[in-house]
């Protein structure tokens, strides 16, 4: 009985040893920002979604843990309370860090290859692909009349001097 116990008691720790340290990441840093209205805080919430971290390879404000990132949503907090438009704060950002830092980055001459690259793509590789399935069905000379036999070979052997080939029967 006593050794079922010490193994009941180690199976409990080792759960509670997973449990707290999958709970680490509740212990994150959580910037709370105050808003005069309800729209103010979800115009926020949308741009810190919608805004890249420039020193994150693919992520987000909200989601990143990066310096750079907590100055930003502060930046961003403090052009909201200032009543600046979300066009406005983009251009802000945009002018600062360049276009990385917008998920869906602007048609432009020099983004146009991203925009269309994956159509491009698509198309050439279903053309590829029905350019390898689609044979067309060989000419068959299978239920000739012994007429059209003769009349096909004397063709060919036509169209053959008529094009300097040596012809053998």
């Amino acid at each position: 009985m006593n050794n079922q116990l010490k193994k009941c008691v180690l199976l409990t720790l080792r759960y509670l040893l997973l449990l707290f340290l999958l709970s680490m990441s509740a212990w994150a840093v959580v910037d709370v920002h105050t808003f005069d209205t309800e729209s103010q805080r979800q115009r926020y919430l949308t741009l810190i979604d919608e805004l890249r971290c420039p020193k994150c390879q693919n992520q987000n404000l909200s989601g990143s843990d990066a310096d750079i990132a907590a100055d930003l949503r502060r930046e961003l907090h403090r052009l909201l309370l200032a009543g600046k438009t979300d066009r406005e704060i983009i251009t802000f950002m945009v002018d600062r860090y360049g276009d990385f830092i917008l998920y869906r980055p602007r048609l432009q001459m020099n983004t146009s290859l991203l925009w269309f690259a994956p159509v491009i793509l698509l198309l050439s590789g279903g053309i590829i692909l029905w350019r390898m399935t689609y044979r067309p069905k060989p000419f068959k000379v299978e239920n000739l009349t012994k007429n059209e036999e003769e009349e096909l070979k004397k063709l060919l052997h036509d169209k053959a001097k008529a094009h300097d080939l040596d012809v053998s029967d």
